[in-house]
């Protein structure tokens, strides 16, 4: 990867299953935009009402449950965090999430509606990564945490 690579640009969907072990069903990302290094991103998550956890969340009224909202973004902050360490030799295993801080839910969002996953670097220190993020839809503010990740190399 150039150093023009690490310091802006996107990952579409074929990037992102290079990047995280995670796959459809649970795969809260679709697109990840405006990529600064490992400082900030934001990613992209369409709704659609076809996705499994509307079956019981709820039949006749579906609401994207508030636990996947967070998910995307710590999917989205993993996802440039192992864009950043990647290199021929060393690709990361696993992600793991570890904490979640400061979190709140403020409007429901539903099928139809896009998500911005915005995230920012706080701290870095060896393989944990600390991030603040907030979540919108069409510039509303849907949720918002802090959020800790561990990437496994070995």
């Amino acid at each position: 990867m150039s150093g023009t690579d690490q310091v802006l640009g996107t990952a579409d969907i074929h990037k992102l299953l290079e990047l995280l072990p995670h796959r459809y069903p649970f795969l809260m990302v679709d697109r990840i935009v405006d990529i600064d290094r490992d400082e900030s991103c934001v990613g992209i998550k369409n709704v659609t009402a076809n996705e499994p956890q509307f079956m019981g969340h709820f039949p006749g009224l579906p609401v994207f449950p508030g636990v996947l909202i967070i998910e995307g973004m710590a999917q989205t902050a993993g996802a440039i965090c192992c864009r950043q360490i990647m290199t021929d030799e060393l690709r990361t295993k696993q992600v793991f999430f570890m904490t979640i801080d400061k979190c709140k839910f403020r409007k429901p969002v539903v099928p139809g509606d896009q998500i911005r996953f915005e995230m920012r670097k706080l701290n870095h220190r060896r393989t944990m990564w600390w991030f603040r993020g907030e979540a919108k839809v069409d510039g509303v503010l849907v949720a918002e945490a802090e959020i800790g990740a561990m990437l496994v190399t070995e």
